[in-house]
This record gives structure tokens, C-alpha cells and sequence, in this order.
């Protein structure tokens, strides 16, 4: 048996099938489009597993996606592809829009009609999971509860706005032509292989640096932080045992300030890798100018995953930033190699002179 995996040489997909062959041997057909996000080295311990199969390709080739379900006949796609940087989303929406909706159309085109074809022990079997973001809800207010999944889709960026589309056509082909699918949307994740422009990994490589760690107005935004290995295993649980149609919430239960986040970098920085001249990373704090309609809070209220498939996260965020620190100390050289010249010139274009 095998599954198809797109988007799985990013950051999330990328920990999701590192986390799936160390625990299972069933085969991981690997699509991904290797843009600046998509990165094979992230894979570079699974060159020799023949359980992994990588295809370079986008999620937007329907005659590929079509070839690989027949020809390896999975039991299940789980789509992880997407643009999904707001900043980029910002300065160039279409490719969120060609990504995340035509894309994702395309994928549901295949999987359709290769789900209607399978025998009916098979068919009954199948699954489509897509992953997705708590960011299609829009944006809280200090005091309102948390997302449960029945809040209204209130999305504030091109990045969201295509998430949102993209999450509408799954569940249209569920109520439409009986596709089986399941949605999640997570929260903020972090941790291995998290590519250095989002704010953890940004800031660890720029301390590291000596440059600028750059924050956004005041640093007062609020985001709940999940550990992406904590991710991972909410969605193996969702695939496994998820209600056919559903949404499911994955949250850390880990509400924090932007600048709260990057205050507890510093800390950790300065007692595992401290500076040379033995003052704080904190003095390399800088405010830039706030994102425009930058949403000021998201928390996930993840009531419903723990309630109906028994999972919570194993992390805290004091522990998994802590993990997630380390490793980026570990992983210098993977560091160097994805911040090259066109990485570079995307910070500058994105925080000038504090980049």
C-alpha cells in the first residue's frame, strides 16, 4: 500500500513523511514543485529508503497527478502543497491563486476520477485529506473565544483568501460527488526545516547573524504555536479515524505575542549560544512597519480533535521551542544552503534595512 503526499518537500509535509516512515513502512509517493520553499535536502536522510519515492512536479499538472495515482494506486493523498507566506501573498498574489485554487482543483480532478474507478472495498477505503489554516476565519479581538470550526470564513489576505477557496472546493466535492475527504486547519506552526523568512526560524538565523531580528508594529499580534511534529501526528490521527466531510482544528493551546516569541528565542540563544561581547539578542530587536492588514490575533480552539479522536499536542511551546532552537544550531549548514542570493533579496525587499 502506498500514500501520496503533495507539497512534501516543504516545511510541514517535509516533517510529516520523516514522521511517517519512521513509523511505517507503507510506501510515500513524494509531488512536489520544488519552489523556494520545496527543499529535497530536508529529505536527504530518506535518499536510500525505497519506501520514498520523490516526483518533481505541481499539484496544478493534472495529467502527472493522474499518472502517479494509477500507477501506484494509494490508499490515500494528503495535500499539503501551497503558497502560504502572507508577506508573499502581499507583494504577488497570483501564484497563491494558480497554487491553492487552480491547483487545488486540478488535484480534485484526479483524485476524483481515480477514486471512481477503484473497486468498492478500495473506494470505501480512500481518503483525501487536505491541510490547511486557521487564518481562513479572519482575524480576533483580544477577549473573543477562540476558532471552533463552525466560525464564518472572514479571510484578510490574498494568502487566506486562496486557502479559503481551496478548503470550499474540498468540501464541495465531498456534498457533490461523494469524494471522502477531511479538512484540517492548524494554527502557526514551528520547528525542523521551517524556512528562515517566517518569524522563529528568521529570527534564530538573523541573531545568529548578527543582524536585525525585525518585528512587525508593536509585536502585539497574536498567534497560537503549534510543533509541527505535534502537527504531524494530529493529522495521522485525523486520516486514520476523521468523521468523512469534517473539519478538524489542530492547535497548540499555545497563545503568544509575537514579540513574547521572540523574547523567549532571545533567552534561549543567550544560554546556548551566547554572544561574543556577552550582551542579549534582545539588543537586536527592531520594529519595521506593520504588514498591511496584518491580522492581529488567531487562536485555535482544538476541543473537537481531542473530544472526538483522543488527541492532544505532546509539546508545550516552552519545550518545543527549546527543541526547535537546538535544532537550528545543529543545522547550520542546512541554514547557509536555503538562504542563498534570492532569499536575500527578498528580506531586503520585505524589511529594508533591517533585513
Amino acid at each position: 500500500m502506498s500514500i501520496l503526499v503533495t507539497g512534501a518537500a516543504g516545511f510541514i509535509g517535509s516533517n510529516f513523511v520523516l514522521d511517517w516512515l519512521s513509523q511505517d513502512n507503507e510506501t510515500v509517493i513524494n509531488l512536489d514543485a520544488l519552489t523556494y520553499a520545496g527543499n529535497r535536502e530536508n529529505l536527504a536522510s530518506l535518499e536510500e529508503n525505497p519506501a520514498h519515492i520523490f516526483v518533481r512536479g505541481s499539484i496544478a499538472d493534472f495529467d502527472l497527478v493522474a499518472k502517479l495515482l494509477a500507477e501506484h494506486a494509494p490508499r490515500a493523498v494528503i495535500n499539503f502543497a501551497a503558497e502560504s507566506h502572507v508577506d508573499r501573498s502581499i507583494h504577488g498574489p497570483e501564484d497563491f491563486i494558480q497554487t491553492n485554487i487552480v491547483g487545488t482543483f486540478r488535484l480534485l480532478e484526479a483524485v476524483r476520477a481515480y477514486h471512481g474507478r477503484l473497486p468498492e472495498n478500495e473506494k470505501n477505503r480512500f481518503r483525501f485529506l487536505h491541510v490547511s489554516t486557521d487564518e481562513v476565519y479572519g482575524s480576533l479581538n483580544k477577549d473573543d473565544a477562540a476558532f471552533t470550526e463552525t466560525n464564518r470564513y472572514e479571510p484578510n489576505s490574498p494568502y487566506s483568501a486562496s486557502k479559503a477557496a481551496s478548503d470550499h472546493l474540498v468540501r464541495a466535492y465531498h456534498h457533490t460527488y461523494g469524494l471522502p475527504v477531511l479538512t484540517t486547519n492548524c494554527s502557526n506552526n514551528y520547528g525542523p526545516y521551517h524556512f528562515p523568512e517566517k518569524l522563529i526560524p528568521l529570527c534564530i538565523h538573523n541573531a545568529l547573524a548578527g543582524k536585525p531580528l525585525p518585528i512587525y508594529g508593536d509585536g502585539q499580534q497574536i498567534r497560537d504555536w503549534l510543533y509541527v511534529k505535534d502537527h504531524c501526528s494530529a493529522i495521522r490521527r485525523v486520516l486514520e479515524a476523521g468523521k468523512l466531510g469534517e473539519v478538524y482544528n489542530v492547535g497548540g493551546w499555545n497563545e503568544k505575542a509575537n514579540l513574547d516569541v521572540v523574547h523567549t528565542l532571545c533567552a534561549i540563544l543567550d544560554e546556548l549560544s551566547p554572544r561574543a561581547d556577552g550582551q542579549s539578542y534582545r539588543t537586536q530587536i527592531t520594529f519595521v512597519t506593520d504588514r498591511p492588514g496584518h491580522d492581529r490575533r488567531y487562536a485555535i480552539d482544538a476541543t473537537k480533535l481531542e473530544r472526538e479522536l483522543g488527541w492532544k499536542p505532546a509539546e508545550t511551546f516552552e519545550t518545543g521551542i527549546r527543541k526547535t532552537v537546538q535544532w537550528y544550531l545543529d543545522n547550520q549548514a542546512w541554514v547557509n544552503n536555503v538562504t542563498s542570493g534570492a532569499y536575500k533579496q527578498w528580506l531586503g525587499k520585505q524589511y529594508g534595512a533591517a533585513a
